[in-house]
């Protein structure tokens, strides 16, 4: 056969490469364990393993990195005898396999048999040397000093984690989820040799390009692996008739996309594989009633909502839906309504409840008058909180005010609470969104005048549910357990709670038997934001905490959809199902630190003859004592409107309010008839026992005497200022 130039050439190769050899003996190796990884795919499970779905970098490739020894042995088998039959008995080249090929190339122009061994396999997929004849002979320097510093097994733990495995897919174990969903660990001899039989020619090779080709190639790893006595002839057999089940393409997360595309960024360098605290079949349920409650509602133009399950033991997120379908662009589904700022309507009303209570700015057996109010704040502004209907329920118990979620009682109890301290407290709780000053929200912070996200919300309420002891959601099973911090006092946390779970305080609003009430405890709350753009419903037992949210990404409003009619019957659908399984949850505890008593509930009194109907509530014993000293007596007497320290605007709107608000309407309780004065001019009351006083600029003292008891009150009546600032007077008390 005639000489070829070009053959001659690589006849030089077996000279460069022992010279090379001898120069590396002096020269410094490559662990290849202590190689960085890039940043490439992470492969995310439920809680028990089952696959959710891979997300990768961008331009990065499909790969997971496994240890060696959590590769199936048949597959580890299968692989040596495709690719490198002898890797463990030669070091970085195999000489005699090397030779032949080389020969094979010099005589015929191209190699008929491998050459390349998995340490150089390796070096190629580490630094991506061209396969000609220089990028050849970097490839075995590189494998040399791979081969200096290495141990076999962890070259072969890094072959089987970079192998090509068609399309971007590089990894046995990227390859084992993508191709048939399963770990690595569990493949059968099937699968393993149809895996192994890809890096030979993974372009040509991937299950999705030719399914014949790559059945014939397995069968020649079948062959030389019972020829090399790793299996018997009836395996082999066996494998080849097996019917190897193949997965779709993978077009993305299949479940959960938007928690899991959250979670990625917090991975770093190299593939993983992650099991995260998601209950598939939980997060299965749940989205589909997510859809169905936006086509339910589609006629009142509700097309978005979100839901977030979690476990109130170990804060770990059960079910996170984002939105009803994560690939519809034109729905804007990749929203993600668990973590966009949206205003809570009337959600944060009880955390301003509990810190009131907790720093005695109210007591549990506080009047708060629900009547017609303004309020001067910051800005030359005034605010008048109040419901759409206009109608207001006079003298009521702060858990008659929470549970029905009265406006004006909340902003009253505001006033006297401080928002900066309510901020504060809602700083604490983990409402980072609330990022501006207290003069900013002002009063209609408890209202929603601030925005906050669901996944914010359901967080605090678990701090609720939890009775003050905070810790952070978790996301994946394996992250540590954070060290619970206490917030607030844990009494009245529990007392909120209990406020919240009773169906017969929320009666006047909700009614008795409304979707809030399921057949075991549960507290609950809803919101309605300014408008009907945003609708809430969070609540929890002692197992779980759900909090839902329905609205309209864009923004736009809802045709008369409230808190009640939208997000309560999702709400209402995922906490019947978590009990479908299990046992129903005990009823809360009793306050720790309270007593219960009999009160009067028109006063907040010990019931007396004239309040023959007593209610029960929770007060402290500290309070006991100072509690009973001031009943209603047989003369005894009890200013319930105005309170102490309430201001008034003069004529400061037009229309229904205004003409309210001319007239200060005071109103009392008494065993007997009330005597009103003004800085001691008598005022005649009503047949009820009330006066009426015209408003006038300055400070004035009220009277209200019985026999010979008396209470007295002070407040101030000053000019209007700018303008009446409405606030977020949200929805009529019936419909919260």
């Amino acid at each position: 056969m005639p000489y070829h130039p070009k053959r001659g050439a690589a006849l030089l190769v077996p000279v460069a490469i022992v010279m090379v050899w001898a120069l590396l003996r002096y020269s410094v190796g490559v662990d290849v364990a202590a190689l960085p990884l890039e940043r490439g795919t992470v492969h995310f499970t439920d809680r028990t393993g089952l696959p959710l779905g891979s997300i990768a970098a961008s331009n990065e490739a499909n790969t997971a990195w496994v240890p060696l020894d959590r590769v199936s042995p048949l597959f580890v088998k299968a692989i040596l005898a495709a690719e490198d039959s002898r890797f463990y008995e030669h070091g970085a080249i195999d000489v005699p396999a090397l030779l032949r090929a080389t020969y094979e190339y010099a005589v015929y122009g191209e190699a008929r048999s491998g050459g390349s061994t998995i340490a150089m396999q390796v070096a190629r997929s580490i630094w991506h040397e061209p396969s000609t004849v220089t990028g050849k002979i970097r490839q075995i320097i590189d494998a040399e000093r791979i081969v200096l510093r290495s141990p076999p097994n962890a070259i072969l733990e890094a072959y089987v984690n970079r192998a090509p495995m068609g399309g971007d897919v590089y990894g046995v174990e990227a390859a084992s989820r993508t191709y048939f969903g399963v770990p690595s660990s569990d493949l059968d001899l099937a699968q393993a040799s149809l895996l192994a039989a890809i890096p030979n020619d993974p372009s040509r090779l991937s299950p999705y390009t030719d399914w014949s080709a790559l059945r014939a190639r397995q069968r020649y790893v079948l062959e030389r692996m019972r020829a090399l006595g790793a299996i018997s002839s009836g395996d082999a057999a066996r494998a080849e008739r097996e019917s190897v089940a193949l997965l779709p393409p993978p077009q993305g997360p299949a479940a959960a996309q938007h928690f899991l595309f959250a979670l990625y960024p917090h991975f770093g360098e190299g593939a993983s594989i992650e099991r995260t605290t998601i209950d598939a079949p939980l997060q299965q349920f749940v989205q589909a009633q997510v859809e169905a409650i936006t086509s339910a509602l589609i006629a009142r133009h509700v097309t978005d909502a979100a839901a977030l399950v979690v476990d109130n033991s170990t804060g770990e997120v059960l079910a996170y839906v984002g939105s009803p379908d994560y690939y519809s662009d034109i729905l804007l589904g990749r929203n993600d309504g668990v973590q966009a700022p949206r205003q809570p309507g009337s959600a944060l009303k009880p955390f301003m409840y509990e810190l009131a209570l907790e720093t005695d700015a109210l007591g549990p057996t506080t009047i708060l008058d629900d009547a017609p109010a303004t309020y001067a704040i910051p800005g030359g502004e005034l605010y008048a909180p109040a419901d759409y209907s206009t109608r207001f329920a006079g003298p009521v118990r702060v858990r008659y005010a929470l549970a029905n979620s009265l406006n004006v009682p909340a902003v009253r109890a505001l006033s006297r609470l401080g928002v900066g301290a309510f901020l504060g407290r809602l700083h604490e709780l983990g409402f980072r969104h609330l990022t501006r000053p207290a003069s900013y929200y002002g009063l209609g912070l408890t209202l929603g005048s601030g925005e906050v996200t669901l996944w914010e919300l359901v967080h605090a309420y678990l701090v609720m549910a939890r009775s003050g002891s905070a810790i952070p959601l978790r996301a994946t099973v394996d992250a540590p357990q954070a060290i619970p911090v206490q917030i607030g006092d844990p009494g009245t946390w529990q007392l909120v709670m209990e406020m919240l779970a009773d169906p017969y305080a929320r009666a006047q609003s909700f009614g008795v038997n409304s979707i809030l009430r399921l057949p075991f405890p549960a507290a609950v709350k809803t919101g309605t934001s300014s408008g009907y753009r945003d609708t809430w419903t969070i609540g929890f037992t002692r197992d779980y905490t759900v909090g839902v949210w329905v609205g309209n990404f864009d923004g736009s409003a809802m045709r008369g959809v409230s808190g009640i009619s939208g997000a309560g019957p999702l709400w209402n659908h995922i906490m019947l199902h978590l009990y479908d399984d299990r046992a129903e949850p005990a009823a809360f505890s009793a306050p720790a630190g309270y007593v219960h008593v009999p009160i009067c509930a028109g006063t907040g009194l010990r019931p007396t003859p004239s309040c023959p109907a007593p209610v029960m509530e929770w007060i402290r014993p500290r309070d006991l004592a100072e509690w009973r000293k001031s009943p209603v007596r047989e003369n005894g007497v009890r200013i319930l409107f105005p309170q102490e320290g309430d201001v008034f605007v003069l004529n400061p709107a037009s229309g229904q309010l205004a003409r309210s608000m001319e007239r200060l309407e005071l109103r009392g309780v008494a065993a007997s008839s009330i005597r009103w004065s003004v800085d001691g001019v008598p005022l005649r009351p009503d047949a009820e026992d009330h006066a009426f006083w015209p408003l006038r600029l300055g400070r004035w003292t009220f009277t209200a005497s019985a026999g010979s008891q008396q209470d007295s009150i002070s407040i101030a009546v000053i000019r209007p200022l700018t303008r009446v600032r409405p606030g977020f007077s949200l929805l009529p008390s019936h419909q919260r």
